[in-house]
């Protein structure tokens, strides 16, 4: 069986369908939630929060959204506007609508709510505009705020709201709060009941330039950072950094995953994350303890992380510190980005939406803070595209992406797949030995999880960046994706983000 539903617009869709009572609900441009057929794709109702369409100035990469929540008969969404709405599941109905932000600051939402415990958790963007970032959890029924868990120190003129925002004031230095702070917690989580935590990925600076933001150095906690808080308070319980002192906007919110694995004979409570920064992590999510870590695409900024400390060895000049600018892999577009990946616990392997996408980093020396407008504190004219041919042809062969197979224990490659470029579709791998991805040259493919190779494709007309579900009605399993190619990459990468491959 076939069948597919128009979204109705030509931006980019990054929504992962969620299937419930033979119901697909999936959100599409300004956040309007669709409720459909699982088994016929026939529309059962339409919900439109009729979002402020002028905070989408204020978003980094479209009017974006990836998805809803499910729990008991009501369906949640985030709204751009910074909003968060409960629905009937049935009939789309809303049971209340809330705002989760000071509106005088520039925060968006793009990501999807998490349901924890009977709290519906949302996090929310805005780094590079200047803004402070935070995670907050709502009563599912009543929509009352329950906690709120700041993921950067205030101003310490204003008091501390607990001793762990006092702890981490002491890793900044200078005003660092007069430009916000960033590290926005604007998509993954992820939840182990059997621990009760609940583990946040915090993003990048404000500005991306940690010279200016923080110039006396220190790691500004909880930057780029994975935190585990428990969920009916919001209180600190862990922390892992995997960019100390980010200054390349190396975000830690890529995805999560969960995993019991052997490591040197010992099953070991695992949270596995590949972020930005290029380097592949394995964590002790009981503790936070360090593990291991090995770069799974080039790296130019580190040339390892130490075993010992956990924390990355930097080469000379990757700070790109004074007047000379720094080209380094990965770039802002990162080695993996929200993408989602997946992990089979029956072949041991993650399977990532892995790119390369060189940038060159350097001082603003005139920085000048300006509300309302990107802070990066990093001279953008420095990354222009060259104008000779010879220089441009190789820099965009520089540009890359592929599906990777990765064994989280050797830390090694098992197989990749090379695509056209990159910006390809989120991963689904499923027990019938299968790999699915959607790539950005409009094609949606199955691989052989084992060794990679490709099964078969399917043209879906359009590029793809969201990831694939798999759900059962009546015996029969399906596969379901998003296609509408877009995000960050399209917007800045121009000539850039146009695929390799043919479309047919």
């Amino acid at each position: 069986m076939f069948w597919s539903f128009d979204l109705g617009t030509s931006r980019g869709i990054e929504v992962t369908p969620i299937v419930h009572d033979g119901i697909m609900y999936v959100t599409s441009t300004w956040n309007i939630v669709h409720a459909l057929d699982a088994r016929t794709g026939e529309p059962l109702w339409r919900f439109d929060p009729i979002v402020d369409k002028e905070q989408a100035s204020k978003g980094c990469c479209d009017a974006v959204n990836r998805g809803v929540a499910i729990w008991g008969d009501a369906v949640f969404t985030a709204t751009i506007d910074g909003r968060l709405i409960s629905l009937n599941a049935k009939t789309g109905l809303k049971n209340w609508d809330i705002s989760t932000i000071d509106k005088s600051y520039p925060y968006t939402i793009t990501g999807a709510p998490r349901v924890v415990k009977g709290k519906v958790i949302i996090g929310n963007g805005g780094a590079e505009l200047g803004v402070r970032g935070y995670i907050s959890a709502y009563d599912a029924i009543t929509g009352e705020r329950v906690w709120r868990f700041f993921t950067v120190p205030g101003n310490p003129a204003d008091g501390f709201e607990n001793e762990t925002m006092e702890m981490a004031a002491k890793t900044w230095t200078g005003k660092y709060w007069a430009a916000g702070g960033g590290g926005t917690a604007w998509d993954s989580m992820a939840y182990d009941p059997e621990l009760d935590l609940l583990y946040v990925g915090v993003g990048n600076g404000t500005p991306w330039n940690q010279a200016i933001r923080s110039p006396d150095g220190g790691d500004n906690l909880f930057l780029s950072s994975i935190v585990a808080v428990r969920p009916d308070t919001g209180e600190y319980v862990w922390h892992y950094q995997t960019t100390p002192g980010e200054t390349w906007d190396y975000t830690a919110t890529q995805h999560m995953i969960l995993a019991e694995l052997n490591i040197a004979g010992k099953n070991r409570k695992v949270i596995m994350q590949a972020p930005k920064n290029g380097f592949f992590y394995v964590i002790d999510r009981t503790t936070g303890a360090f593990i291991s870590a090995k770069n799974f695409v080039p790296v130019t900024w580190a040339t390892h992380i130490d075993q010992t400390t956990g924390r990355p060895v930097e080469t000379e000049g990757a700070r790109y510190v004074g007047k000379t600018p720094a080209l380094q892999l990965p770039g802002p577009l990162g080695a993996h980005n929200w993408h989602p990946m997946s992990y089979s616990p029956d072949t041991g392997l993650v399977y990532i939406p892995a790119q390369e996408a060189p940038h060159v980093y350097a001082n603003q020396s005139d920085y000048k803070r300006t509300n309302g407008f990107w802070n990066t504190g990093t001279e953008l004219s420095a990354a222009a595209l060259p104008t000779d041919k010879a220089t441009f042809k190789a820099l965009k062969a520089m540009v890359k992406g592929r599906l990777l197979a990765w064994d989280p224990v050797t830390q090694k490659p098992a197989w990749s797949f090379e695509h056209g470029g990159p910006w390809n579709g989120g991963v689904l791998s499923t027990s019938g030995n299968l790999v699915f991805q959607g790539t950005a040259d409009a094609h949606f493919a199955a691989y052989d999880a084992l060794t990679g190779k490709r099964k078969w494709r399917f043209y879906t007309q359009t590029g793809v960046v969201a990831a694939p579900i798999t759900y059962e009605l009546d015996g029969e399993q399906f596969i379901a994706i998003a296609s509408g190619w877009g995000g960050s990459y399209v917007l800045s990468g121009g000539v850039f983000s146009q695929p390799v491959a043919k479309l047919m």
